[in-house]
Formats: C-alpha cells, structure tokens, sequence
C-alpha cells in the first residue's frame, strides 16, 4: 500500500521520439531528450498512466502498440518501423524510485530483401542506423572491458536517440538482460549469425549493479503526480471507465 506504480511507452521512428500513450490522435508532437541536473536522461512532456492492477499495464500496452509505427514488407507483413521503450516506475512512499524498462528494437534490414522502396527504405535506413549506433556502443564498452590496460575508448551514447535512452542499461548500474531473436530457415541464415555475433558482443558488456539511494525531489514527486492526475482526469472525460486516484502531496 505504501508504493504506486507508473507506465509510459514511448517509440523512436526516424530518430524521433513519440508518445504511444498521449491523449492526441494520430502521432502527436515529437519529443526531446536531455540530461536532467542529477546527470539522468529523462524526456519532458513524456505521459505517464496510473498502473493498479496487471489488467491496467495489459490495457496500456495494448492501447500504445496499436499506435506503433508498423508497414508490410516482403519479409514481414505487419514489420515494426520503430525502436519502442515500455518503462515502468514504482514509486515508493519514502520517496525511493526503480524502474524497469522493456525495450523491443526492430531488426536490421537489407532492401534487397524486403523490397522496401520510398517511405519503407527511409525507414529501414533510419532503423539500421539506430542499430548501428547501438553497435557501436556496445562495441566501444566490451573493447573497454576486454582490454583495461587499454586507453579507455570513448561509448558514442549521443549518436543516437536510442543509445541515450539507454545509456542506463549499457555500462550502467542496471540489471540488464538481452534476448536475441533468430530464424530458423536457411534463407536467414546472415541476419541470424549477424543477430548472435552481436549478443556474443553485447555479453562482454559488464554492467554493476547497484541499489542507489535516490530519491526524487519533492518538486518531481508533485510534477509527476500532477500529470498522472491531468491524464486519469482526461480518461474519464474520455468516458474510459473508471481511473486510479493519486495523492500528489500530503499537509
């Protein structure tokens, strides 16, 4: 009872990054990412729903993978033209925070393959960029581990929106878990070794993890809560049933 919990979804398209869970129709405006003054990365204007129950997060998950950037192509007829971040927060009544993000990265794409052509080829294009930033940092951290002796390599995290967002998880302090999906048929044969030569790369990566004693501000505490409050107020206007109610501050 002492502990209330959170849930944003949010996509990278074309090095852009999209609320899944806005209130607007359609895309809705792009958003930003910076470094907030405790040197974490956060994203303004990013929305946050109240989570109660199990069925609330399904609902949620549901309702931002529908608004997800998807487009058939010869390999794949609903393929995901986006990189998509699911992160839940538990807040805690003390004022302690954790999190848990849930990342699902479209595959790497060759046009000879899936016949993309115009808007479909910018898209793969964006996408294998995203993916080859994401490469390069993994590499740059595993080089950093295999040889400490070494001058230490720089980790290009700002090449790209994605390697930002997950600058935590990447050399970080998190407990981190990679699953790599793979095909069976011989006709994948390339992007199956490329997708386990990376894994084996990526698991060279040592992360430390450790249990900070951060809390947020009470000027973050009364903003986040007074957002989850604006949307649950917008959900039942929206006729969506009945909504969470949230204590934004205390006498």
């Amino acid at each position: 009872d002492d502990a209330t919990v959170g849930l944003s979804y949010l996509e990278v398209y074309q090095e852009k990054l999209y609320d899944l869970l806005a209130d607007e129709d359609g895309d809705g405006e792009a958003l930003g990412v910076r470094e907030d003054a405790a040197g974490h990365v956060v994203v303004p204007g990013l929305t946050e729903h109240a989570v109660a129950a199990a069925s609330d997060a399904a609902r949620l998950l549901h309702r931002g993978a529908l608004r997800r950037k998807t487009g058939a192509t010869k390999m794949n007829a609903s393929s995901s033209r986006s990189h998509a971040l699911l992160q839940v927060r538990v807040r805690r009544a003390s004022g302690a925070v954790g999190k848990l993000v849930l990342v699902d990265l479209a595959g790497s794409e060759r046009a000879t393959r899936t016949g993309a052509e115009g808007a479909r080829l910018r898209e793969g294009i964006e996408i294998n960029k995203g993916l080859l930033a994401l490469g390069n940092v993994v590499a740059a951290l595993a080089a950093n581990e295999e040889d400490a002796a070494a001058a230490r390599r720089h980790v290009p995290f700002r090449d790209s929106k994605l390697t930002r967002l997950l600058r935590d998880s990447l050399g970080g302090t998190a407990a981190t878990w990679v699953v790599a999906c793979v095909s069976p048929r011989a006709s994948d044969a390339e992007e199956t070794a490329n997708t386990l030569r990376y894994a084996s790369r990526a698991r060279a990566v040592a992360n430390v993890r450790v249990r900070h004693a951060v809390s947020e501000t009470p000027e973050q505490q009364l903003i986040a809560a007074l957002r989850r409050e604006n949307a649950d107020l917008k959900a039942r206007l929206r006729g969506g049933g009945a909504a969470a109610t949230w204590t934004c501050c205390k006498d």
